[in-house]
Formats: structure tokens, sequence, C-alpha cells
């Protein structure tokens, strides 16, 4: 058995402020208060508002200091508590009771949020989706020719005095990845499908279209000639062509991360800007399998009006349906200002048969392609028939039936018919025969008064401008009597008990893979925009490499096109999924090198000697290798990067093959280490319980005990189990009490009928199963000054719980990892399950997209498959005195079968395909680190005002999340023959962002594909609080200024040129502010800017 040695570094004594840090400590004297809410630096006019305003300042400044006192003595207190005199003056020491105990480094670190950043804007309440699935009964009757609705009567007078307008609108959903690969796609079917489009549109000016996904249109226009491209600009200029959405793809609402999300509509709408001046206005989603409540948000900001949605469960359709609610104000649980409309599509599918009316054996008749002779027929044995005089007034009839009965189902007397289904019109026929044909029947209807309707082809924003002049609103302006909605539509299920609650946890290796890539693709967005405004100020622009910026877009283009429905999602075949993988691999190598060269120009002390050479780099990107080549140096250097806003408390941890490590600070200050081993093996040599004699890791050996074992930090104490070696109680220092959190692992099987679990599907064959193995597990337990952890060997899994002794957000949770392998299971899904005395009863909370938390119930009357919830980053349970919330690495399906408990999907293998059009079951499972931090806190009495019903994490627990999702970079420097130049440490901020403050990025805005423009994207996210638990020491000042947020003094070295507020994707523009400006940001709010730096 092989061993490497490990070196866990934690950087300053106990103080790790990342070499490469972005941000600085808080300092209460760099921040002006005299400009909160002052655009321009002025005060106003009146004296005496002048002095009430100084006054209400300094109170708030008072309260403030009072507050940083009582937490610095409590920190003071913390440490006499803990009898922290060291023996030796710096390095780590036990104390009394065993624990490790770090020395304290005379940093002050405070906590000071205001209530008021605490309390959320008051409005009307509106109809949560938690209240709609408690009134339900889900019994799925069945409701005739519309199986899963209900019968539809009118009135045939009903439209003498307001005939009904119809708007059938073309569409093809391309999917950039399913079946077949993106490329093969577009080369197979989507180029012909735009080819075609440039063609058949320009054939007849009364003919319209819709298209969603710019990946696949980027791709087409690279390739057109310079004919095809003005045609087809003519054609969306003129209104022919809609781009609806504009992201690069149809994004994922279930695992998908809201800065993904956020970047690939950037994406698209930069394109369509820039390109073609195209300005989306409506948002289109008809495949994402479930609708998150983040997706209407992100459009309202970026200036979208209206929205369309489809896959909802088939009982809250046909509940809308019959309340006439399919149309409604989508608003967020914190506000009212959030409103956006919203038309559910209310029939099964967006394919033909199940748009035009409820009875899809009709709706097929006028699916034109599947017209006799064609390869698609109507599975109900009855034809489409093509319009000719002798039967386009019986043809006419019928179809204007199935308008009117849909029509019913809406407030408006305006219609809206999709036309299409997946890649749809690839061939030149299906244009002349849906075209040709449709437009027969408008014209038969539209000559005909008595029949009293107004029918068109038109686009989605042709339809949502008609419903508005209908009501006499303005565009994205609640309609007279149209209901307000708040909450999302998870889990979806299309039939029967079939939920799709399956992909949630479908190929987790992705899915972790995706948000390392989304945190590099940050860090590298950020690094590379300060190197560039950097290099322009010292007038170095030519010597800094800004040919990266294509690696930047490449990178955004593949993590994007990541973000698809079925990629992300893990339900794309095996030949697709390797291709996303490879795509991803190259995005990762490609940020990986960005980084590094922004930061060896950050990094140089003396610019003037920096040179770049593309085959040369200064840094080395792969830790473990370039430490080890570098064993045979006496000196060596690394740099480290913290992509946190906040400055760190952090572990940093490095491969090496010996124990002579002593590590300093840039100043030379002594670092303190842990050595531990690196397993190759589970197991222990049988010769011997040691690995050399002389060895400073002496290994040994015990046999399993019932009793309980602990290891101990300066925060938490852990009991495990003598005989599982899995967690089961956690105790914190400053707590009595001992609270059961009892780790176990279940197993799922699925059905034995002939419907089973698959990428989509969770069809369980019952309760979970205990997991059960025929050997003891093999437990190894490591305790040390700076981290210990247990690791507990099982054979379909590792799981390894650490808890860190570094004072701040670190040792404040309990760190997991759970490397799962099932490869050689069979229709089998591995759960975990973590069982406590929390009095949560059937109520949980799960994050949406990592944006806002929704809370969840389980709903008995539900099957168990209907009580899964995707969980991008956290869920938690709590009661009156206690919040346990487990956050999370990588998206995953999260439920709470019982009171008190939490339940984690971790893999899933399945044999079959689920019928859903895949084809393939799950079976390309990959060795994959699930990684968890499960955080403990108390609840605290604290004078917060009542707000909505509505739920926030703690500032722990934002930072918490922060610090698992963005982890620090180490960097090695790379030998040189000549010696490294000096190196310092760069710190761009010369303020301080509050501690509710995310910047979401720092993204350079694009001149072209391969060139960054003169301007930087600043988007910030100003977070939702729960105040109401109790508060610690982060490790860092903390403090909040409602909102406040000065940009100007933000950026150390740097003049700001512009600032100016800009919708969400940067198309639509407000006038600059005075560059002395501060902005202001309500709780939970996005905002974006344009900035000028130099």
């Amino acid at each position: 058995m092989k061993l490497k040695k490990q070196v866990t570094v934690c950087g300053g004594a106990i103080f790790c402020v990342a070499v490469f840090s972005l941000y600085l400590m808080l300092d209460k004297l760099q921040h002006d208060p005299a400009r909160r809410q002052n655009s321009g630096g002025n005060f106003p006019r009146s004296q005496i508002s002048v002095l009430q305003n100084r006054i209400e300042q300094l109170e708030q400044l008072l309260e403030e200091n009072h507050q940083i006192i009582s937490h610095i003595k409590d920190s003071v207190l913390e440490l006499t508590d803990t009898g922290a005199v060291s023996p030796s003056g710096h390095l780590p020491f036990r104390s009394s009771n065993g624990s490790w105990v770090l020395p304290f480094d005379g940093r002050a670190a405070f906590l000071s949020i205001k209530p008021q950043d605490c309390q959320f804007a008051q409005g009307p309440r509106s109809s949560p989706m938690l209240d709609v699935y408690s009134l339900l009964s889900f019994d799925n009757v069945d409701g005739g020719v519309w199986k899963q609705g209900f019968e539809i009567t009118y009135d045939p007078n009903e439209w003498d005095d307001e005939p009904l307008q119809v708007f059938v609108v073309p569409h093809s959903h391309n999917d950039p990845g399913w079946v077949k690969t993106f490329d093969k796609y577009y080369y197979d079917q989507t180029q012909h499908i735009f080819n075609n489009m440039v063609v058949k549109l320009t054939e007849d000016p009364r003919r319209k279209f819709i298209w969603s996904e710019i990946s696949f249109f980027v791709k087409w226009w690279e390739n057109a000639d310079i004919h095809k491209q003005e045609a087809m600009r003519k054609l969306i200029l003129g209104g022919q062509l809609e781009m609806v959405t504009g992201g690069w793809v149809m994004t994922d609402e279930a695992n998908s991360h809201y800065f993904a999300m956020i970047d690939q509509l950037i994406e698209g709408h930069q394109w369509l800007e820039r390109t073609l001046g195209v300005i989306p206005r409506s948002g289109w989603a008809v495949d994402p399998f479930g609708h998150s409540a983040t997706m209407p948000y992100l459009l309202k900001k970026a200036n979208i009006t209206s929205m369309l949605i489809q896959r909802v469960h088939y009982s809250i359709k046909k509940h809308f349906s019959s309340t006439r609610s399919l149309e409604f104000m989508w608003r967020q649980s914190w506000g009212e200002c959030t409103d956006i409309f919203c038309h559910m599509m209310p029939f099964y599918s967006y394919d033909v048969p199940h748009t035009c009316g409820p009875d899809p054996k009709i709706c097929c008749q006028f699916d034109f392609k599947r017209l006799p002779g064609s390869r698609v027929n109507c599975p109900w044995k009855v034809p489409p028939r093509a319009v000719v005089d002798a039967n386009v007034a019986e043809r006419a009839a019928l179809l204007l039936d199935q308008y009117r009965k849909k029509s019913k189902l809406f407030r408006t007397k305006v219609l809206l018919v999709p036309l299409g289904d997946d890649f749809r019109y690839d061939k030149a026929l299906e244009w002349d025969q849906q075209y040709q044909n449709y437009q027969r029947l408008f014209d038969y209807m539209n000559a005909r008064s008595e029949m009293h309707v107004q029918a068109q082809f038109g686009t989605l924003s042709d339809y949502f401008n008609a419903v508005y002049k209908a009501n006499d609103v303005a565009p994205g302006t609640r309609p007279p009597d149209h209901p307000v909605l708040s909450g999302d539509f998870f889990a979806y299920a299309d039939r029967e008990d079939h939920y799709w609650s399956g992909y949630y946890t479908s190929r987790p290796f992705y899915k972790n893979l995706d948000r390392v890539l989304e945190s590099h693709l940050r860090g590298a967005e950020i690094l590379y925009s300060l190197a560039v405004a950097h290099a322009r100020h010292g007038g170095m622009e030519g010597r800094y490499p800004t040919t990266d910026y294509a690696l930047l877009t490449d990178a955004r283009r593949d993590i994007g096109l990541f973000q698809h429905h079925d990629a992300i999602a893990g339900t794309a075949k095996e030949v697709v999924v390797i291709d996303y993988g490879s795509r991803m691999l190259r995005a990762l190598v490609g940020l990986k090198r960005v980084i590094i060269n922004a930061a060896h120009f950050l990094i140089m002390k003396n610019k003037d000697v920096y040179r770049f050479y593309q085959t040369e780099p200064f840094l080395e990107t792969f830790i473990s290798t370039a430490l080890q080549h570098l064993l045979s140096r006496s000196l060596r250097y690394l740099v480290v990067f913290n992509p946190v806003e906040q400055d760190r408390l952090c572990l940093v941890t490095a491969l090496v093959n010996t124990a002579r490590i002593r590590l300093l600070t840039e100043d030379g200050q002594t670092l303190p280490v842990q050595l531990s081993a690196q397993w190759s093996s589970a197991v222990l040599p049988t010769h011997s319980q040691t690995v050399h004699g002389l060895d400073p890791l002496p290994l040994r050996t015990v046999t399993s005990d019932s009793q309980p074992f602990y290891i101990h930090s300066q925060a938490l104490t852990l009991g495990f189990s003598g005989t599982t070696g899995l967690l089961e109680t956690i105790r914190r220092k400053d707590d009595p009490q001992v609270m059961r959190v009892q780790f176990q692992f279940v197993t799922y099987g699925t059905r034995p009928s002939k419907d089973k679990s698959g990428a989509y599907l969770f069809l369980p064959d019952g309760k979970a199963k205990p997991y059960r193995q025929k050997d003891q597990p093999v437990v190894r337990v490591v305790e040390g000054p700076l981290f210990s952890e247990v690791v507990a060997h099982y054979q379909h899994f590792e799981q390894t719980v650490r808890i860190h002794n570094v004072p701040g957000v670190d040792c404040l949770s309990v760190d997991i990892t759970i490397m799962v392998d099932i490869r050689d299971q069979a229709n089998k899904e591995l759960a975990m399950r973590v069982i406590t005395d929390i009095q949560s009863e059937d109520t949980f909370y799960t994050d949406l997209n990592g944006f806002q938390i929704q809370p969840r119930r389980y709903f008995q009357k539900l099957p168990l498959q209907a009580n899964f919830y995707p969980m991008p980053t956290m869920a938690y349970i709590q009661d009156g005195q206690y919040r346990l919330t487990l956050h999370t690495a990588q998206a995953l399906g999260v439920t709470s079968m019982d009171s008190g408990q939490l339940e984690v999907i971790l893999d899933r293998r399945l044999m079959q395909d689920d019928n859903r059009g895949l084809g393939q079951g799950l079976k390309d499972n990959k060795r994959t680190a699930n990684r968890f931090r499960l955080l403990l806190e108390r609840r605290q009495s604290v004078n917060v005002l009542d707000s909505e019903p509505v739920s926030f994490p703690s500032i722990t627990s934002h930072m918490t999340s922060a610090y698992l999702n963005h982890e620090v970079l180490a960097l090695p420097v790379l030998p040189k023959k000549r010696g490294v130049p000096p190196l310092q440490t760069f710190a761009p901020l010369a303020g301080t962002l509050p501690c509710d403050f995310h910047l979401l990025n720092l993204r350079s805005v694009q001149n072209q594909v391969t060139t960054p423009s003169p301007y930087t994207a600043l988007l910030l996210h100003r977070r939702g609080l729960d105040c109401r638990l109790e508060s610690h020491n982060l490790g860092f000042n903390c403090t909040t200024t409602h909102g406040q947020l000065s940009i100007s003094s933000l950026f150390r070295g740097l003049d700001l040129q512009l600032l100016q507020p800009m919708s969400l994707s940067l198309m639509y523009s407000s006038p600059p502010l005075a560059n002395d400006s501060s902005v202001s940001l309500d709780p939970m709010e996005i905002s974006a800017f344009k900035l000028k730096l130099r």
C-alpha cells in the first residue's frame, strides 16, 4: 500500500487572508455614511435636514460601535474561557479538555447586522403554491377527451360583441443535446430549419415564427453567407421572426445555479444586441421539467415583460384551468415589485395535438406534417386532411370549436395556439404544409363575420401585446381581475404518479463538475477584468494577453450549454454526456489558464519586468504535481486566491512527499501546519502497524466497540457510532445540549411493473431499505491541531466527516464528503438520511437555484416520489430552538420523510428507459464525491419586525455555502532559471462590501467575440438574511449598511470613469450616475452596472 503525505496549511497564525485575496477587511473609518442614498454626493439644501441626517448617522454609528465592542469583548471572553495560553507563544497546543487550540492573532472580528436589514418589503400577500397543494386532492379523474381535465362547453353567442382573436405561433423546439450531440443535431436538422426559414418566411409577410435557443442560432449565423445573414436580419427586424427568452439555452430550472442561469442569459442577449440589435421581450420555456420561481425574477430584471411555461403538474393545470387562472402575475414571496405576467399552457404537451384545444384527436388533424404519406401519424387513427375548397368550411368549423373551448380557460378573448414540436420545420415540405393549409383556414374564418373570429400567424409578443391591449393596460402590467401567485412548480408529473423527481440527482458527477466550473468561471471573470483594468491604468494594454478573452468566451458558452434542461439534468444519451464532459473539461483548462495569467500580472511587484510567454506559464494550476516537482528546490512560492468577498479563515491543502515542511507568510510569519497521510487504500498493511519506523505519522488499528467515540474542536464535539463509524451526535461549545444528528444510509429499488425509474422518473418499489453489507466497515480517525476527521469505508461509499479547528466560518459547520461508487448495482438508488430531534413536523425548506428558499411540506396524500424536491445548494429543517442546514456543493434531490429528518439521494443506477424519449437507462455512473456542510444553529430572541411568510438563511449559512462552493485556489509558482521576481499581495478593493452583499460577477463586456470592450459589468446581489439565529465570530468584520454601497471607492488603484445602472442582461441602460454616487439595493435584489475602470 502506498502512502503519500499531505500538508494542510492555515494561513496567518489563525487568520488566513488569502495571499491573492480579492477583498480587504472591513474598516469602518473608510466608509463615508454621508454618501448613503445620495447620488450626487450633495446634502439636501435645508440645513435642518442636513442636521437631522447627521444626527441619524451618528446614532447608527454609535449603535454599531456598541455592537462592535460587545462582539470584541465576547471574542476575548471566549479565549479566556478556553484557557488559551500557548506554552510556546505561537504554535497550536492542546487545552485542558484535550482539544487543540490555535493562538489568537490580535485581530478583532465582529458581527454587526442592523435589524432593519432583516426585514423585507411589505405588500399584498399573493397566493403561495403551498396553499394550492394543500387544497387539491390530486385524484386524477378521467376528464373525457381531455383526459386530465374536464368537459368544456360554451355559448355560441359569447363572441358576438367581441370576436375571438387567435394567434397561431409556429415554433421548433431544438434541444442543444439530448439523443444526439449539439453538433449532430445542428448538422442533421437545425441548420436546415434556419435555411428553410429564410426562404419560406420571405415568401409571405403574414408568416411568423419564434426561436429560443441562441446557441444554435449563433452556430448557423457564423456559418451562413452574407446574403442569408441579411435575409435573416430583415425577418427579425421586420417582426416575422421573434427571438424569445434569448438565452444561450432553454435552461433547466431545478438543478441550475442562478449564477449560471444569469450568465447564459447574458451571453445570448449580448450576442443578439451586438450582432442584430435585437432585444427579447417575452420568455418561452416549454420543456424544463418543472418551473422555478427564480426564472421569472431573472426575466423581470432583464426587462422581459411576459413569459410562458408548460411543464406543470397536470392536477395544478386542471385547477388553474377550472378557475381561469392560467394567466397570472408571478410574484416573488418578498415583494410586489417583482411581478411578471405569466401564461401557463393548459394541456399535456407543447406538441400540436395538445395545443389547439382540449381534444388531441381533433388537434392532431391540424398538424399537417402528419398528412398521409408522412413518417409521422396521429395515434388517434384520424389523419389530417389537406384544406381545399370542398372541405374548408367543415375544417374551419371543427378547428374553431377547439379554439373556443380552449379560450374558455382564460379571462381574455385572445387565444394563443403554439404550432410546433421538437426539431420541426427541418424540411421545406413541412413549411408549405403548415403555412398554406392554415392560411386557407384563416382566410375562410376571417372572411365570415358570423364566425366572430380573427385568426392569424403571430409571434409570442404579438399575443401578449393583444392581451394587454384587450385589457387596456401597459405591457407587463397586471390585467384587471387576474390573480397573483408566488411559489414554484415542482415536482412535475405528466401523468398518473409519474413524478419527474429522479433527474434532481441523475448523473451527480456532472452536476458537481458544473459547480466547480461555475466557481472557476466567476474567478476567471473577476481576475481577468481586474488585470485588464490595471494594465490599462498602467499603460500596458499591449503587453497583457487580452487573447485570453477568447478562452473566457468559450467557457461561458460551454458552461451555458450545460445549463440546458437535458444536460445538467442528466437526461441525455451517454454519447451526448461524453460530449458535454469534453466541453466542460476544455472549459476548465481554459479558465485555469485565464486565472494563472491574470494572477501572474496582478501579483508582480514591479509590473515593468512583467513578461508573458504562452509556452512558459508563471503559475501552475495543478497543485499536487507542481509541489512535488519543486521538491528539489529549497524555496518555493505558493499563490493563494480567495474568490469570496470577505477575508477568510481557511485551510489550504497541498500534497508533498516529505514531512520536513515549514510555511511562511509574505512577511516571514510562520504558519501552523498539519501533516496527514493520503490514503490509497482503506486498510493498513498486514505486516506492520506503522508504515516506517521513523515516519512522523504512526498508525494503529483498533477493534470495533459498541461505545461511541468523539472528535473535538474549539467549537464542536462530534459523537460517532463505535460500530458503524457514522455520525450520531453534535454538541456545540456554547450549548450544554447534545443534539442527535444520526446518519443512516438507505437504498431504493424500482417497481417490478412496466413503469420503472429512469433518468427522469423516480418510481420506487416502496419505502427505502437500510443499506447493509456483510463486513464491518473500516473506520479511520485522524486528530490534529487544524482538523480532525473520521472516515468510514463501506462497499459502495466512503464517508469523511471533518471538523476544522480554525476560528471563523469553517469551524462552525461539519465538513462531509461522501465518495459514492454504485457501478456494480442494478436498479438501485443510494440515499443519505439525517435523523434529529428537531420538531420540524411535516415542513422543510429547500433552495431554488442557490438564490432563494422555498418552504415545503411532506404531503401524505401524495406518493413518496412526489415529495422530493431539487436541492441545488441547501435544505434545512427547524423548530423553535434549532435549525439544521445541509449545504451541498452539487444539485441533488431531497425530502423530509418524517419530523426531524432530511434525506438526500446521492446517486442512481437504473437499467432501463422510463419511456420519456431518451431510450436509455442510467448505466454510466462514475465514482463521485458528494460534498456537504452540516450547520447546526440555535435560535435567539431578537427584535425583528414581522415580515412576509418567507424564509432566509442566516449570514453564517450564506457564508458556509459560499465557502463550500468557492474553494480557495492554490497556485504554485513554477521554477524560473533567473529566479522568481519580487511578488506582492494583490488586494483589489480599497473599500469594503457589506457582508449581505455578494459580488456575483465582474464580467468584461464584449466588443467582438474575441476582444473585450473598455467596459465591465458589475453584478451585485444583496442577500436576504434571517437574523433570528445566533450570531457567531465569522472570522471577519461583518456589518450591513441598509443596502448602500459606494462603487467609486471600491477599487484600489483604479479610476471609475463610468457608473451606469443596467438591466440584468445589460440590454437596457439607465442614465449614468455621478461617479461618486452610492448605489442602493433592496434585500434579495440583483442589480447590474456598467463600469469603465482605468
